[in-house]
């Protein structure tokens, strides 16, 4: 069972390394967005951090590619909402039975502690943008 859940695990690491992008990378995709940063903005996006008044270039070369991107206008302007999702494995155990064979003849049933991991996911984080600027940004907690 430990080995099927490793396995499991393996499979979604190399599967979620081969959809995301590096931050060299995305620097490589945005050079002319990176070039007109600041010095102060650019060792923030290399440090992976953000602020707000960040233009979305400058945000997407330091987080990546959001999960979903929701867009609404009103009187403010153009508000647009980027949601990164998180993920963590939840842990559900129950019991099982099996038959056995006695050593007497017959069979009799055993019980036992099942383990099993279901992946989930939640929104990582939320950030919001007025008229191409970070506005303002929350993170939030995986759920347990």
């Amino acid at each position: 069972m430990k080995l099927l859940f490793l396995l499991a695990c393996a499979g979604l690491l190399a599967a979620g390394c081969a959809t995301k992008s590096t931050p060299d990378q995305r620097r490589a995709e945005r050079a002319a967005a990176y070039a007109s940063l600041t010095p102060e903005a650019r060792a923030l996006v290399d440090a992976g951090q953000i602020r707000v008044g960040m233009s979305e270039d400058a945000v997407y070369i330091a987080w990546g590619k959001p999960a979903e991107i929701l867009q609404r206008e009103d009187a403010n302007g153009l508000r647009t909402l980027w949601l990164y999702e998180g993920g963590w494995m939840e842990e559900s155990r129950y019991w099982a039975y099996r038959q056995v064979g006695r050593s007497q003849g017959g069979m009799a049933l055993e019980r036992y502690l099942v383990t099993d991991y279901h992946p989930r996911t939640f929104i990582r984080a939320e950030l919001v943008f007025v008229d191409g600027r970070l506005k303002e940004w929350r993170t939030h907690a995986a759920p347990r």
